[in-house]
């Protein structure tokens, strides 16, 4: 529930986000008519999100189990490569995304293209909608409870939208670039735990073969049906017998992510302002 729950938080705050920006923007500058036309924009962006989540869900299950395997393995890694961008972007982009985007909005009433920002809001609800549809399956297919995972990935994207909401009414103030860096690093450990599992199952549909001796044996920590299996296994991806290929590859990805993501970064020093005033004389030496 955990995994889910912070991927529904993350990616929804994000697409709340800049439509709550855009939104803002355009009410603040009379133009309704348009504010009409992202609202229809973000609601068919909502359903395609939607129909593309079912139809990887209805594929998945009518595929031999080997494909399905497969199939598992090529959504796991395509949705590890997703998150990984994603956050990589926001790492860079969350502490000046409100003003970047303000003035993207102001350049295109300036140009009177209202039709830029419908497109802005559409095609974030479509990015975002999208990666969370397929990183949610991919999480989902291996998850314990399917139930437990998607009442965690709603309560995520509620939670979202009533942040958005708030921060787009005023009364909710966020610090983004702390709350991006916490959820990233939430988010590196559950796209680990994704790589490995997309490890596990290359190996069932036959395509990895290699390095597939038991690494560690944590039978004596991690039992079915406790606290520590949880969050092992839904949060962190680790197996009771996990392969040496997929402990490298937990490794090899959590390590320098989570380094890179939690490295704090310095605010740039904002540009001197070029003087007006015409320089002194020189003053002749008596």
């Amino acid at each position: 529930m955990i995994p889910t729950l912070v991927i529904g938080l993350r990616e929804g705050l994000e697409a709340a986000l800049i439509v709550g920006i855009i939104a803002a923007f355009l009410g603040r500058n009379g133009r309704r008519d348009a504010l009409r036309q992202m609202w229809i924009g973000v609601a068919a962006a909502v359903a395609l999100c939607l129909l593309i989540g079912v139809g990887l869900v209805t594929l998945s299950q009518e595929l031999p189990q080997q494909a399905q395997e497969g199939m598992e393995t090529v959504i796991g890694l395509f949705a590890v490569v997703m998150v990984t961008f994603m956050i990589l972007w926001m790492s860079k982009h969350s502490r000046y995304l409100k003003r970047d985007l303000e003035g993207a909005a102001s350049d295109a009433l300036a140009r009177g293209s209202a039709g830029a920002l419908v497109a802005m809001a559409f095609l974030a609800v479509l990015r975002e909608g999208f990666e969370t549809s397929v990183f949610l399956v991919s999480v989902l297919q291996n998850s314990a409870s399917v139930a437990s995972g998607t009442i965690g990935a709603v309560l995520g994207i509620l939670i979202a939208v009533a942040i958005g909401y708030g921060i787009y009414r005023g009364g909710v103030r966020l610090n983004m670039a702390r709350f991006f860096t916490v959820t990233g690093l939430v988010l590196v450990l559950v796209a680990a735990g994704l790589l490995m599992t997309s490890l596990h199952t290359a190996h069932e549909a036959g395509w990895l073969n290699v390095g597939q001796a038991t690494a560690v044996d944590l039978t004596w920590l991690v039992r079915p049906g406790t606290v520590l299996e949880s969050l092992f296994t839904g949060v962190l991806g680790w197996q009771a017998r996990p392969a040496v290929i997929e402990a490298i590859g937990w490794l090899v990805y959590a390590v320098p992510m989570f380094c890179y993501v939690a490295w704090p970064r310095r605010r740039k020093a904002p540009a001197a302002k070029k003087s007006t005033e015409p320089a002194p004389a020189p003053v002749d030496a008596a």
